[in-house]
């Protein structure tokens, strides 16, 4: 479905990304991880089109859509979270997963049509699948962190992706809020068959759900496999896990 090849994003001679390549198919769970400054959220910038890149190819279903626009990629089927909450805090749950529906069938700026009753049953639907249907009429601002990063992921869905991308979903979560998330990603793999893409610091939770994974250094791959693969390869303990008497994932 996705395949990032010796992509490169320099700023001003700094190689924020060097040459990194990322393979996801249809289906798969992929996390990418790596130390703080490793090029991880550039990446996936990259992916989303808030960045062009320097060079390199970015092919999503066998069309290069390098440098394009976010809007025209996440028309393409790629939509994504970030790490910092990005909603529309003034607006209510519902209303801010209706937005991204509304956009995704264009009737956004529909005339004829009062928005508050379009969409109401897709974006129903939508808010039950991350379980935040009991909580549509709440100001989105008075959430818990916890419950605005899953709306974060509530309105990513709302745009009918085949890839999700998701920027460290459970940053600043409590325990309890990190296992709802985890178990909202298996559903969304496994119920509705989403292709997932994520970078996460817990390798706890990435070890448990990602059949592949793909480690960054200094903005390059230093290997995508298996769990397994990447546990037991030498370069990865030394470079992220710790070295080898210290890893313990």
């Amino acid at each position: 479905m996705l395949h990032v090849e010796s992509i490169v994003k320099s700023f001003d001679g700094f190689l924020a990304v060097n040459g990194a390549t990322l393979k996801v198919e249809k289906g798969d769970v992929v996390a990418v991880i790596g130390p703080n400054g490793a090029g991880k959220t550039t990446l996936f910038n990259l992916i989303s089109g808030q960045l062009p890149p320097t060079a390199g190819n970015i092919w999503f279903k066998d069309e290069n859509i390098a440098g394009l626009a976010s809007h025209r990629v996440c028309r393409k089927g790629i939509s994504r979270s970030y790490q910092v909450v990005n909603i529309f805090h003034r607006l209510t749950v519902f209303e801010n997963v209706q937005v991204a529906v509304l956009s995704h069938h264009r009737k956004t700026f529909n005339i004829f049509k009062p928005a508050k009753i379009m969409a109401v049953k897709e974006t129903r639907k939508t808010l039950d699948s991350v379980g935040l249907l009991d909580k549509a009429e709440m100001i989105s601002g008075t959430l818990s962190h916890g419950d605005q990063k899953v709306l974060e992921i509530g309105i990513a869905l709302g745009n009918r992706p085949e890839l999700l991308i998701l920027d460290e979903p459970t940053a600043g979560m409590s325990p309890e809020e990190t296992a709802v998330t985890l178990r909202l990603m298996q559903r969304l793999s496994g119920d509705m068959g989403l292709t997932i893409l994520f970078c996460e610091h817990d390798m706890g939770m990435v070890f448990s759900i990602a059949n592949q994974i793909m480690v960054m250094q200094h903005g390059g791959t230093i290997i995508q496999g298996s769990p397994d693969e990447v546990r037991s390869n030498q370069l990865v303990r030394e470079a992220y896990l710790g070295g080898a008497d210290e890893c313990s994932v």
